[in-house]
């Protein structure tokens, strides 16, 4: 596999550690941006071109493709994960082709294998949108401060993160302007033109966009300073569907963890100190690391009437009695894709489930001699035509600047669930060799699988679906694993030390829950919707407890 590392990943998106490179003796590092009023032009015109450094492309020679046996690529193309679980996570965005840095620091650009897995996300998260009554629509960009002031705790929770505009066509704006962070205060301005009567109600809008958080410490994908995400609003007449909404929308997130990206999440509530700001209760799907990490992959939020009522946001009811509405906000972003990567990957790269695979199949085909690669090709070609008939997302490698061993290395890093092989002999026999990302060496290779449509068909949706169960088992186990329950708070304490997640009674209060957090670095994760039945006693205080708390380190 060619060496495609970019140790300017790690310098741009780690400044607390970065990457090791053979031309460096020592680690470089870079401060973390301290500016966050932006003074921009909206003039349309830039005061100077910005340039950006290129990924090296220095590559080792490939094996030969004869005996067909991946090569394992230059020594140190690839971080082992468990060297170096960051730079093993660096390494697999630049190597697989999924992002690269940006001119701004903290910011990334989302190259088009990346952007695939991002748009698979959105086509299923789309269709469950619309099945669930909810219409796509689009918000600005630009929120005026007033708007983020009107909320108190939305303001005070999001001020540390907000980018603002404060020149317009070279001059000083007579307002201040938000670069989106969220858009809970700009809906509820318009929700408030849009709802006049009960019969406006439900209201039910979504939006596919970019925000804008200046993030202090960012990772690619998990936290940088754009990001994209769908942002659900939703208006009800009662806080009793607000609730019902809320839950199903966070639903609908672990049903497409479990499902599509084979993460097995844990949904629960969020804790007071945790929770939204603006909101009355956060709901969320925690989703546990290959390095044990918490990364919450989603949440929905019931906001209650804090939005309405900050902003007039009112109906006529049936009495003919004003009301303001209640709400919620639900979201999804580019984060995934970072989960995704750190929950599936290994040291030969990315691991995609299938089903939302950009590529889930990828055909190489063998010659040696002018005469065999035209029927090599010929027969990749049909091949190709029999599983894209399928519905199969598949694509045939014929380039010929590559030996086979360095395409199928190449293709293992980005993820590709499983490979076909064909070569003269197998055409000769009219059978290809299958193979299994998530298996790696002979045990995942099928050999003689016929060239015969509705076999190779079959045996190639049942492989995917194998490979798509056997990444979510995987990942309950390892899940499970990590997971001890505690019964004190040294027991906690002990387990966090381990870099596993402490799920234990609770009914503390926010100075404890505090105290936890700076004294193992460890927070409340959630309050799983799952609870175990019977009676509990806080581990902290010694009260009794109605629920258990799931408490681990988190990004």
């Amino acid at each position: 596999m060619g060496a495609l590392r970019l140790p300017s990943l790690a310098l741009l998106f780690s400044p607390s550690k970065a990457l090791r490179s053979s031309s460096a003796s020592r680690p470089l590092r870079l401060r973390p941006p301290v500016i966050r009023k932006v003074s921009a032009s909206l003039s349309g015109g830039a005061s100077r071109a910005l340039s950006t450094q290129s990924l090296a492309n220095e590559e080792a020679t490939p094996p030969s493709a004869a005996d067909r046996k991946p090569s394992s690529g230059p020594e140190g193309s690839v971080t082992p994960r468990s060297v170096d679980f960051n730079a093993w996570y660096l390494d697999v965005i630049a190597s697989a082709e999924l992002a690269d840095y940006g001119p701004v620091r903290g910011t990334m650009v989302i190259r088009p294998y990346g952007y695939a897995i991002w748009e698979s996300i959105q086509e299923y998260l789309n269709s469950k949108f619309k099945e669930t009554g909810h219409s796509n629509m689009y918000f600005p960009q630009f929120i005026p401060y007033s708007f983020i002031e009107k909320e108190a705790s939305h303001v005070e929770g999001f001020s540390p993160e907000l980018a603002l505009v404060t020149i317009g066509g070279g001059k000083e704006l007579e307002e201040k302007l938000v670069v989106r962070p969220t858009s809970e205060t700009i809906v509820n301005h318009m929700f408030t033109q849009w709802i006049q009567s009960y019969r406006d109600l439900p209201l039910m809008i979504n939006q596919w966009a970019n925000v804008t958080r200046w993030e202090m410490r960012t990772k690619p994908f998990v936290r940088t300073l754009e990001f994209l995400w769908q942002e659900g609003h939703t208006a009800h007449a009662t806080l009793e569907e607000a609730e019902k909404e809320a839950l199903q929308m966070i639903d609908v997130y672990r049903k497409f963890a479990y499902e599509q990206a084979a993460i097995p999440v844990i949904a629960g509530r969020k804790s007071r100190a945790e929770t939204f700001a603006g909101a009355t209760q956060t709901y969320t799907i925690e989703a546990m690391m290959g390095d044990r990490k918490a990364l919450q992959a989603g949440t929905s939020h019931n906001l209650g009437q804090n939005f309405s009522r900050a902003f007039g946001t009112q109906f006529t009811d049936e009495n003919g009695q004003r009301q303001h509405v209640w709400q919620t906000s639900w979201a999804v972003s580019t984060r995934f894709i970072g989960g995704i990567i750190m929950t599936h990957g290994d040291d030969a790269g990315l691991m995609l489930p299938p089903r939302i695979a950009p590529i889930q199949v990828i055909i190489v085909p063998i010659w040696k001699t002018a005469d065999e690669r035209t029927e090599v090709l010929n027969a990749a070609a049909s091949l190709e035509r029999t599983l894209r008939a399928a519905g199969i997302k598949v694509k045939v490698d014929d380039s010929e600047q590559r030996t086979p061993g360095w395409k199928f290395n190449f293709w293992e890093m980005k993820g590709v669930p499983l490979r076909i092989e064909v070569g003269p002999r197998d055409i000769g026999n009219r059978s290809v060799v299958v193979c299994r990302r998530d298996i790696p060496g002979k045990p995942g290779k099928d050999f003689g699988i016929s060239m015969e449509p509705s076999k190779l068909e079959s045996h190639v949706k049942s492989r995917l679906e194998d490979i798509q169960a056997s990444l979510l088992q995987r990942a309950i186990s390892f899940r499970d694993g990590n997971i001890v329950d505690v019964n004190s708070y040294e027991e906690l304490k002990a387990v966090i030390g381990q870099g596993k997640w402490a799920r234990g009674p609770w009914s503390a209060g926010d100075n404890e829950e505090l105290k936890v957090k700076e004294e193992t670095g460890a927070t409340i994760r959630c309050f799983p919707f799952e609870q175990p039945l019977g009676k509990k006693t806080c581990f902290m205080t010694g009260n009794p407890a109605d629920e258990v708390a799931i408490f681990a380190k988190s990004y």
